[in-house]
């Protein structure tokens, strides 16, 4: 492995921020991306705190000239990355009828379209160093969920694109995995309890009722998976989607 730099996308908060702080623990350069650069602070604060290597990056992961700008200040400033958490996401809530087009279209580009361009932008670095780990955030709303026909639209195709990328850059010494995450207890679940007019307590309660090990996940237990997957004895694990959801029932 000639390089440990990682990036990871929607960092400044939630599952992203644990998994940036998880990788800069075992030794990585954390590349904290996500849309405003600022509100990447609190994420790099901490890693630097623990004595770990940060660097705040703003960026659009769908529009591609700003994944090539930010992909090649990571790779100036901190080094050729060869892990890729591809995190960032967005809801956009809605039954069928009520859903718009903007919708649809902001959930498919975030995730996916937003996966893609970081892949290819990411992959080239990889391919140079003859090793790459890529980690897709899927979930376990990609086996269908009322009200996101949106979301588990773009995370079931997560998962197809993760196979594929398995499946065309193995060959370079390259993995890929999807991480499908159950109830988590984040700002964007705490922001689903007030769309659906329930107070968060309410909300967890409900989740953990179905959830065997009787609690709801917390965003370490996501980042500890990523870190599983972008160990370098991990290489031979690739291809494969893990529902981390506290039980077998995703």
């Amino acid at each position: 492995m000639t390089s440990r730099v990682a990036i990871v996308t929607g960092a400044a908060r939630g599952i992203g921020a644990a998994t940036a702080q998880r990788l800069a623990e075992d030794g990585f350069a954390v590349a904290v991306v996500d849309l405003d650069e600022e509100q990447c602070a609190g994420t790099v604060s901490a890693i630097e705190g623990a004595g770990g290597e940060a660097l705040a990056v703003g960026a659009d992961v769908s529009d591609a000239e700003q994944v090539r700008a930010a992909v090649d200040r990571v790779a100036t400033e901190l080094g050729a990355p060869t892990v890729l958490v591809n995190n960032a996401g967005v809801l956009r809530d809605n039954l069928l009828f009520k859903m718009s087009d903007d919708d649809w279209d902001t959930v498919m580009n975030v995730h996916l379209r937003g996966s893609f361009l970081m892949s290819r932008e990411v992959q080239k670095h990889m391919v140079e160093a003859k090793f790459g780990r890529i980690v897709n955030l899927s979930s376990t709303s990609a086996l269908g969920n009322r009200g996101q026909a949106n979301y588990s639209t773009a995370k079931a195709g997560l998962q197809g694109l993760t196979k594929t990328l398995a499946i065309e850059l193995g060959k370079f010494g390259i993995t890929a995995n999807a991480i499908a995450p159950g109830f988590i207890a984040t700002d964007m679940t705490k922001a689903t309890a007030e769309r659906v007019g329930v107070s968060f307590d309410e909300f967890s309660k409900a989740a953990v009722g179905g959830i065997p090990v009787g609690r709801p996940g917390a965003p370490e237990d996501i980042a500890n998976t990523v870190s599983f997957f972008v160990d370098e004895r991990s290489g031979f694990v690739s291809g494969q989607v893990i529902y981390v959801a506290g039980g077998p029932k995703a």
